[in-house]
């Protein structure tokens, strides 16, 4: 085949580049492996691709990570077409996986497939559930899936929460500078404005979760947290003006 890359390839090869801890990438990763045969390229050749787009992550570059030192033109116009448009870039390069692939994007993508509706409702559905599980991947994948306040580092838990609530912000429903990776239980206090992280990172946690409950080891562990900070992503690290708002929320609601 031609080894030139064409954009469409390009644009997926963004899709996985966001999906993957940067730093785990591999010709190895399962990912990689799948995504390659989809697009008809060797795993060598996407994680290839995937180390040239990560030389244009301004995050990985402030940690001193530079990916690969040589890219294509090709890479720089999806990057800088994609980067600041994440619903755009999840829908799109999902529904050219599809086309790659030979099937319906609701067969490819990591969604749910039940109570999905007919006629036109469904394709919005279907577009929403594509965005939110790329949201997902993109958020627990930067994060390493390690929950950002307790340190807890398991895949099968870890959750995708939004600093700005999906109904409340369309703008960025599907960035992943609006994301944060908690734990099930930091989740919901998140959600429920118990706790708060204030734009320059550190944790917050109100005295009514500290004080209701009666295990004093519980309590003392959340006293120690109080006051941290949160480990930080290698890529979409939160934006601070989200953070503001939510935590302008959290101490309204004292």
């Amino acid at each position: 085949m031609n080894n030139n890359w064409t954009r469409e390839e390009t644009i997926i090869a963004f899709n996985v580049y966001c999906k993957i801890p940067f730093k785990r990438s591999s010709k190895a990763h399962p990912l990689v492996v799948k995504y390659a045969h989809i697009i008809g390229r060797s795993p060598s050749a996407l994680n290839m691709k995937i180390g040239n787009i990560g030389r244009l992550d301004p995050d990985l570059k402030r940690q001193g990570i530079s990916g690969l030192t040589h890219g294509a033109k090709e890479e720089l116009e999806v990057w800088n077409e994609f980067y600041n448009n994440p619903e755009r870039l999840a829908y799109e390069s999902e529904r050219l996986i599809a086309q790659f692939a030979g099937k319906a994007i609701e067969d490819t993508s990591d969604i749910s497939l039940k109570d999905l509706p007919l006629g036109e409702e469904r394709e919005a559905v279907i577009k929403q559930r594509v965005n939110q599980s790329f949201f997902r991947a993109a958020v627990t994948s930067s994060y390493n899936f390690r929950c950002c306040i307790s340190g807890i580092q398991n895949e099968k838990i870890v959750e995708a929460c939004h600093i700005i609530e999906w109904s409340q912000d369309v703008a960025n429903r599907t960035n992943p500078h609006n994301g944060l990776c908690l734990n099930p239980f930091f989740h919901k206090a998140y959600d429920k404005l118990l706790l708060s992280i204030t734009p320059d990172f550190h944790i917050v946690i109100s005295d009514s979760l500290i004080e209701n409950t009666d295990c004093l080891a519980t309590r003392d562990y959340l006293s120690q947290l109080n006051g941290t900070k949160i480990t930080l992503p290698d890529r979409f690290p939160p934006k601070k003006d989200l953070l503001a708002l939510h935590h302008d929320k959290y101490l309204q609601s004292l």
